[in-house]
């Protein structure tokens, strides 16, 4: 059986992951904490399975939070949960310590196979892994990528390249498709796993 720790200093979202994974199949406790010290603290005290981290566009505290843990216990079992679009707090909580992510809408199959991937001591997949694992990107869709893994727009990206906005979302699900995710959190996240941005 699992159990899990839910860190996020907003109720409604703490509440309501708890509902969520009170429906997911092997899990035996779920716990809740609002901030980071309070994380440290029960997890010193009680480990649990898998720790769940809450991320907020330019918040920080989840991703320091994640990062604190790992840091002084190693071997957490870390995932982080936000918006799909916001690829800089999710990239930084993967170079932090996390083993994957989720987004907020994740789905009950989702939530199982992550749990799964984090017990089996493996990083969190994209949901669809590329079917080449040799893949190589261009080093236009390389630029593009770490655009992305700094949190700017395809506007932003395009501008700094001289490219068109377009033409930067034509590389953008190029490169998702090489990579078989299906948006830039996903794509930044994987591209943390495989060391194409740092």
């Amino acid at each position: 059986m699992t159990t899990v720790l839910i860190c996020d200093d907003r109720r409604s979202v703490r509440e309501g992951l708890t509902r969520v994974m009170s429906a997911v199949p092997g899990v035996s406790r779920i716990d809740c904490v609002a901030h980071g010290d309070e994380l440290l603290a029960r997890f010193s005290r009680q480990p649990v399975d898998v720790v769940l981290v809450g991320t907020q566009r330019a918040v920080p505290t989840g991703v320091e939070a994640t990062r604190r843990l790992v840091s002084a216990n190693p071997q957490a079992n870390v995932i982080v949960f936000g918006a799909p679009d916001d690829a800089a707090s999710i990239a930084a909580a993967i170079a932090g310590g996390a083993r994957g992510y989720l987004r907020w809408d994740a789905s009950r199959p989702e939530l199982v196979a992550a749990l799964a991937h984090t017990l089996a001591s493996t990083s969190v997949p994209a949901p669809r892994q590329p079917s080449d694992p040799g893949v190589q990107l261009t080093e236009r869709e390389l630029q593009v990528l770490r655009g992305m893994s700094q949190g700017k727009s395809n506007g932003q990206i395009g501008r700094e390249l001289y490219l068109s906005e377009d033409t930067v979302k034509t590389h953008a699900r190029r490169l998702f498709r090489k990579l078989g995710v299906k948006d830039r959190a996903q794509a930044v996240a994987h591209g943390f796993r495989r060391g194409l941005v740092a």
